[in-house]
C-alpha cells in the first residue's frame, strides 16, 4: 500500500495544472442583485475589504493531495492504472483515523493574515468528500469523530472562526452541496461514476428529499452554532435546478443528468438569513438571487465590472497543502490583486495549512512581504472603487472618495521603477497635487502630449527601488 500511495502522490502532485483546468469558474456577466436591505448593505461592506483568504483544509492534507476530486471518477482526473477504484475510496475515507492534526493553532493563521492585510475569511467547512470541519449532529464523518477527538479544539470550525473574528475579519462559511460520502448522495447500491447524484432523482424522491433535509440540517448549524456568520460560500455548482444549467456548466466537461440536483435554496436562504441577518450567499454559477457575487477561480477577467465578483486565485499551485508546491511571489500575488481591484474585484487567495494544522514558513513569509505593501499603499485598494478607465499598459486605477484617484504601476520582476513615470488615462486635474503614498512631500509632475509625467526624486527612487509596484494619489 506504501508504494501505491507513493505512486498515486507522484501522480496527483504531477497532475495539479489539470485539475486547475477542470475546476475553473470563468466570469459570467449574468448578475442580480439582492433585494433585501440588509444583505445590500452588508455586500457593499464586504466589496470594501477588497482581500481575503480561503482555507482548503481537510482529509486531503493527510496524504498532501488536491481536495476531494480523487475520488471522483471522472476521466480527467489521473490515479495510478493499477488502482482499483472501490480500493482506492475505502483508503481515502480511511484517512479520518489518521487525521490528527495536533498543532493546530487558528491563532497563528488569522495573525498572518491580517499581517498580510486580509480582511476576510472562508474557511471550508466541508468539502465535496463530505469530511465535515465542524461538530455536525448529522454525519459521523467528521473531525471530531477521530484521533483528533479527545482534543479541545476537535470542532475546528468553531476555533478558526473565533480566532479570524477576533482579528476583525469578516466571516465566511464555506460548503459544499454535493456530498460524496452521504449515503443520499452517493448510494452504494450503485457505482459512482462522475461527480453528480448516481441514481436518478424521478424514480428515488424519497432518498433525494433526505439529502436535501440533511443539507439543511447541516447549514442551520453553521448558522445557529458558530458565532456571527457574514458569508455563506456555497460550492459545487453542479448541485443545480435543470433549468439553471448553462454553457459555462457545460463546459467543465461533466455529465448533465435529465433531472434537477436542486437542495431548495429558497428555503435555505430564507432559514439561514433568518438565523443570520443580511447574510450574504454565494451559490456559486447558480446565477439570480442567491449569488450575491460571482467568483471567478483561477483567473482574472479581462474587463472591468462594477457588480460584485471575486477572483478566487491560490497562492501555490494547489487549493490544498500538497508537498513541494510552487507558491507565487508576493509581487505576482501584489500585481493580482492590482488588477483584481482595478476591474471591480476583490481578491479571495488560496492557502492550505498542512496536516499538522500549520502554515508553511514559506506562506507566511509570503504574507508578510503582501502585507508590508500594502501598510504602505492600502489606501488605493481598500474602500475603492472603480475608475473610468481601469487601466493604460501596466498602471491600473482605482477610485475613492469624491474626486480623488489612484494610479497603481505595477514594476515587472527583476526590475526597478524608473525615475519618471508615464501614464494617459484618468490624468490629474489642473492644480492637483500628486503624491507617491508612503511618502508626505508633492511629486512634480507635467502633462506632455497628452501622458502625464510624474518625477521621482533619487531619495523617493531608492526607497521603493525594491517595490512590486508603486501607488500615486490626485485629483482627477
Amino acid at each position: 500500500m506504501k508504494t501505491l500511495l507513493k505512486t498515486l502522490l507522484i501522480l496527483l502532485i504531477s497532475s495539479i495544472g489539470l485539475f486547475a483546468q477542470n475546476g475553473v469558474h470563468q466570469t459570467s456577466t449574468l448578475y442580480q442583485y439582492p433585494t433585501e436591505p440588509e444583505v445590500r448593505q452588508k455586500l457593499e461592506q464586504w466589496r470594501d475589504l477588497k482581500f481575503g483568504m480561503i482555507i482548503h483544509w481537510g482529509l486531503y492534507a493527510v496524504p498532501g493531495i488536491i481536495e476531494s476530486w480523487q475520488i471522483c471518477n471522472e476521466d480527467w482526473i489521473t490515479r495510478d492504472s493499477t488502482s482499483h477504484y472501490d480500493e482506492y475510496k475505502k483508503w481515502y475515507w480511511g484517512l479520518n483515523k489518521q487525521f490528527n492534526p495536533t498543532q493546530f493553532a487558528p491563532d497563528t493563521w488569522a495573525k498572518a493574515a491580517k499581517e498580510a492585510g486580509m480582511k476576510y475569511v472562508v474557511f471550508t467547512t466541508k468539502h465535496h468528500d463530505g469530511f465535515a470541519m465542524f461538530d455536525t449532529q448529522f454525519s459521523d464523518f467528521k473531525i471530531s469523530n477521530g484521533p483528533f477527538g479527545t482534543n479541545p479544539k476537535a470542532d475546528v470550525a468553531k476555533y478558526v472562526f473565533d480566532a479570524f473574528r477576533k482579528e476583525n475579519f469578516m466571516i465566511g462559511a464555506y460548503y459544499s452541496k454535493p456530498d460524496w460520502h452521504s449515503e443520499y448522495f452517493w448510494w452504494d447500491r450503485y457505482a459512482t461514476p462522475d461527480r453528480n447524484v448516481n441514481y436518478d432523482i424521478r424514480k428515488n424522491p424519497w432518498r433525494w428529499n433526505q439529502f436535501k433535509q440533511f443539507t439543511y440540517n447541516q447549514i442551520n448549524e453553521l448558522t445557529t452554532k458558530y458565532g456571527s456568520i457574514d458569508i455563506l460560500w456555497l460550492d459545487g455548482g453542479w448541485v443545480r435546478p435543470l433549468d439553471t444549467v448553462t454553457d459555462e456548466v457545460r463546459s467543465w466537461g461533466a455529465p448533465i443528468p435529465p433531472f434537477s440536483q436542486e437542495v431548495d435554496m429558497p428555503k435555505i436562504a430564507t432559514m439561514a438569513r433568518k438565523n443570520q441577518n443580511g447574510l450574504l450567499i454565494v451559490d456559486r454559477t447558480v446565477h439570480g438571487p442567491y449569488e450575491n457575487y460571482r467568483t471567478p477561480e483561477q483567473s482574472i477577467p479581462k474587463t472591468k465590472s462594477d457588480t460584485p465578483w471575486e477572483s478566487c486565485i491560490t497562492l501555490g499551485d494547489a487549493w490544498g497543502y500538497v508537498p513541494n508546491d510552487n507558491f507565487k511571489s508576493a509581487g505576482k500575488v501584489i500585481h493580482n490583486l492590482i488588477e483584481v481591484v482595478a476591474k471591480g474585484g476583490s481578491l479571495l487567495l488560496g492557502v492550505g495549512p498542512t496536516a499538522e494544522g500549520t502554515l508553511l514558513p514559506v506562506q507566511v513569509e509570503r504574507l508578510q512581504q503582501i502585507g508590508a505593501w500594502l501598510n504602505t499603499n492600502g489606501e488605493a485598494i481598500y474602500k475603492t472603487r472603480t475608475a473610468e478607465e481601469f487601466n493604460d499598459k501596466e498602471v491600473f486605477f482605482t477610485k475613492g472618495e469624491g474626486s480623488t484617484h489612484y494610479a497603481l504601476v505595477r514594476i515587472p520582476e527583476n526590475q526597478s521603477a524608473t525615475a519618471v513615470i508615464s501614464w494617459t488615462k484618468n490624468l490629474p486635474k489642473v492644480g492637483s497635487k500628486v503624491y507617491l503614498l508612503g511618502e508626505e512631500k508633492s511629486l512634480k509632475w507635467e502633462i506632455k502630449d497628452n501622458a502625464v509625467q510624474v518625477f521621482l526624486s533619487k531619495k523617493a527612487l531608492e526607497k521603493v527601488k525594491s517595490s512590486p509596484a508603486l501607488a500615486f494619489k490626485f485629483e482627477k
